[in-house]
């Protein structure tokens, strides 16, 4: 089918929902937390469902849909931490008593919100990438193998370089590979447990929407923002 140039109801929804996930993952991320031996990040939570909604979204209208969806979390991630940071700066009322707090959460955030910011666009141009690839090599055929191995090459570059820009010095170096490692693991396995719900949404998707993109001789410029057909 042919890709539209507008964007549907749909796609606005997804996109909203792609916003709340990243700057959710960004506060989040300020926490590290322990699940028995394996010591994690809060972000894990939620950060997972932008890539399974990245997958969503460029299975179903395409990579260059994918891509305005990118470049929109990514702006309104920074529109967020900028406010954030703004608001840590400006001093506090006299009877303001949580001051160390708000700047536990804020005063890291800039640093972590860089990190997360580049490694969000690459890792998640990545997953779009291969998802888009996979799909046109093998004739929309092994959904759940795209979706699997697209997690995996994103959120392997997401985290390589995520963790050492974000946490490097406030994290133990020794800490930091295993850090990446189950990070990586664990993001995948929530895609493999999300999988049969996402593969659902997925065929509701296309049959509301009467869209199955092939993206086949485009631009995968990351640049080509606005241009949806």
């Amino acid at each position: 089918m042919n890709q539209k140039q507008s964007v549907s109801v749909l796609f606005m929804l997804f996109s909203i929902l792609f916003c709340v996930c990243l700057i959710a993952a960004n506060v989040l991320e300020t926490k590290q937390i322990a699940v028995g031996p394996i010591s994690l990040t809060g972000g894990l939570i939620v950060f997972p469902v932008s890539y399974i909604i990245n997958d969503c979204v460029c299975e179903v209208w395409g990579f260059r849909k994918a891509r305005l969806l990118i470049w929109t979390g990514f702006s309104m991630n920074f529109f967020f931490v900028a406010l954030g940071a703004l608001c840590d700066l400006i001093p506090g009322a006299p009877y303001w008593t949580n001051d160390a707090g708000f700047h536990a959460i804020f005063g890291l955030a800039p640093r972590i919100a860089m990190a997360s910011f580049v490694a969000f666009v690459v890792g998640s141009f990545i997953n779009a990438y291969v998802m888009s690839r996979m799909k046109i090599r093998d004739g929309g055929r092994h959904f759940s193998a795209r979706a699997i191995l697209s997690t995996v090459a994103g959120e392997s570059c997401d985290s390589i370089i995520f963790f050492p820009l974000a946490l490097g010095g406030v994290v133990p170096a020794s800490e930091l590979p295993w850090l990446m490692l189950w990070q990586v693991i664990l993001k995948t396995v929530y895609e493999v447990i999300a999988l049969p719900l996402t593969i659902r949404i997925v065929r509701a998707l296309k049959e509301h929407e009467g869209e199955d993109v092939y993206d086949q001789g485009i631009n995968y410029s990351i640049w080509k923002v606005f241009n949806l057909g």
